[in-house]
């Protein structure tokens, strides 16, 4: 019997590979992107550990190079949705029932194969899938998935050694269950790790997932689902169904098993779960958690003591790393007048030396934004300013789709503070600024404020301390991570817990123990020694 009390250390994070020439790992993930490349693979629904081919076939298209296909995969139908909620819910008792211990293993196992014998080829199947460089690619998966791996396990410990207090008279102590049914795990295609961790958080405390991946990185989620199934994820945990999220959801919402949504996407997505889940409330089990991360109309403010060079990095590695596609990307700016000319300025200088083009090229900063649909309506936001009195592009501006996706970092200057595309989530790499009176700080802050619904994340450039604080005070609920001096994205797991309010979601920080708690469901046992013998109180008798 395995009785210890074990507690994890903290983990470092992974180190981030440079890839720079001459190294071995920038050889190695050329040698990986060249075989991926030249293959199409076949991609099924994973149900209870078992390959499902449905033959109604999608196919999975580099977003560089739209007319290379990758893989062509089975999409589920409404019958393998049932199998997968039937299959993980005949596995859940025994999984949950299983030592804690075994289940951190099997995601402590899945870091070092990531680490390992996986990195290069989720690093490039998410290159070539999704868009990404070798950088973006890196930071993400591997590195990012490897910490929430890691992490998640170490913060678990913490949690399921918080007891609480006993005296000589009773034991007292709290169990950490695992949910009465099913999460159903809908993942995003800007991260892979994101994708494994809205599946893995929940497991990892003895849940099991329905997982719906994004259409857009299916390719880098089946060998995250094929990574899990090696380091020893029993079959049924986690089930992997591709396909179309109407089809998945008419039936997951349904089922009295629903017990927990672990979403990252589009607000009006997750708004209209809230409605779904509302609607069928009578007909579950419990009531379902609902977790998630919504988007952002992120924003840089800068005061007129922010260094120009500093705040001219800040808003071209934050606004068009990963061609503005990051949920934390920076989308808005506001910039005072005495400092703007010297920032864009700089920013002209260092764009003519950015490239743009096929991440396997690895002189590309820039690559294609995810598909059509996306590259429409970014396209859509840069032809209106053209056009508008209230909007002057100043970087920019063009967009070629006959390829792959590509869109120029785009910088709009809004002649008002409302102007759509400061309010507005675009998702692309397209920033607007809003250049203010320097005596007007306080006031644009409440207008930074004020401006938009969402609340993701933030940050404020000033070598002023009083202006610092004012920023933060004002700014207090406009974002969930906020920094000093600082681009708004790179939250790094255990640094950064990452997660915004308003209409950027429930702030659950991933990448703390404040996830995990969502994914319990605790019961509280006391044992009492010597049980009573006799119903009265003290009180009862009478005056003498």
């Amino acid at each position: 019997m395995n009785n210890a009390n074990y507690i994890f250390r903290e983990p470092k994070n992974e180190p981030v590979y440079s890839y720079a020439p001459g190294t071995p790992e920038r050889a190695m993930l050329q040698k990986e992107l060249d075989r991926q490349y030249k293959q199409c693979i076949e991609i099924p629904l994973i149900i209870n550990g078992k390959d499902v081919k449905t033959g109604d076939m999608g196919t999975v298209v580099m977003p560089t190079e739209h007319g290379h296909v990758l893989a062509k995969y089975h999409k589920v139908t409404k019958e393998a949705v049932q199998m997968a909620i039937d299959a993980a819910l005949a596995a859940r008792e025994k999984w949950e029932s299983m030592p804690w211990i075994q289940r951190a293993s099997i995601m402590m196992k899945a870091a070092d194969l990531l680490a390992t014998k996986w990195r290069y080829v989720l690093n490039a199947a998410t290159m070539l899938g999704q868009g990404k460089s070798p950088f973006q690619a890196e930071i993400d998966c591997p590195c990012e998935a490897i910490d929430f791996l890691r992490f998640n396990t170490y913060f678990a410990s913490k949690i399921y050694s918080e007891q609480p207090i006993s005296d000589h008279t009773m034991l007292n102590r709290n169990e950490y269950r695992g949910m009465e049914g099913f999460v159903y795990a809908i993942t995003p295609f800007n991260f892979t790790s994101i994708a494994l961790n809205l599946n893995v958080a929940p497991a990892l405390m003895g849940n099991v997932t329905i997982w719906k991946p994004s259409t857009t990185a299916i390719l880098s989620n089946y060998y995250i689902m094929r990574l899990l199934q090696e380091a020893g994820l029993p079959d049924g945990v986690i089930n992997f169904l591709p396909g179309s999220g109407s089809v998945i959801s008419e039936v997951a919402f349904k089922s009295p098993y629903l017990a927990g949504i672990h979403f990252t996407g589009s607000t009006s997505t997750f708004k209209n779960f809230w409605k779904l889940i509302g609607k069928n409330i009578d007909s579950y089990k419990t009531y379902p958690k609902i977790v998630g991360e919504t988007g952002g109309k992120d924003f840089i403010f800068a005061h007129k003591t922010a260094p120009a060079r500093e705040l001219a990095v800040a808003i071209l590695r934050g606004a068009f790393e990963y061609q503005g596609q990051k949920c934390s990307a920076a989308s808005r700016a506001y910039v005072p007048k005495s400092l703007w000319a010297k920032t864009l300025k700089h920013i002209q200088e260092m764009m003519k030396t950015v490239k743009m083009g096929d991440g396997r090229d690895f002189s590309n900063y820039i690559n294609s934004v995810i598909d059509e649909k996306s590259f429409d309506n970014i396209a859509g936001y840069i032809a209106r300013a053209k056009k508008s009195k209230d909007a002057e592009i100043v970087l920019g501006g063009n967009c070629d789709k006959s390829v792959g996706y590509f869109v120029e970092p785009t910088i709009i200057v809004a002649k008002t503070p409302d102007y759509e595309s400061i309010r507005e989530e675009i998702f692309g790499p397209v920033i607007t600024v809003y250049v203010y009176p320097d005596a007007k700080y306080e006031e644009t802050l409440h207008l930074c404020d004020e401006t938009s619904p969402y609340a993701l994340t933030g940050s404020i450039f000033a070598q002023d301390r009083y202006a610092i604080e004012k920023a933060e005070q004002i700014l207090r609920h406009a974002a969930g991570n906020f920094y000093i001096n600082d681009k708004p994205t790179g939250a790094v797991v255990g640094c950064q817990p990452f997660g915004g309010a308003r209409a950027s979601g429930t702030n659950d920080k991933a990448g703390s123990a404040l996830n995990l708690y969502r994914w319990i469901s605790a019961r509280c046992i006391k044992e009492t020694y010597v049980p009573a013998t006799d119903y009265g109180y003290p009180f009862l008798k009478e005056e003498k």
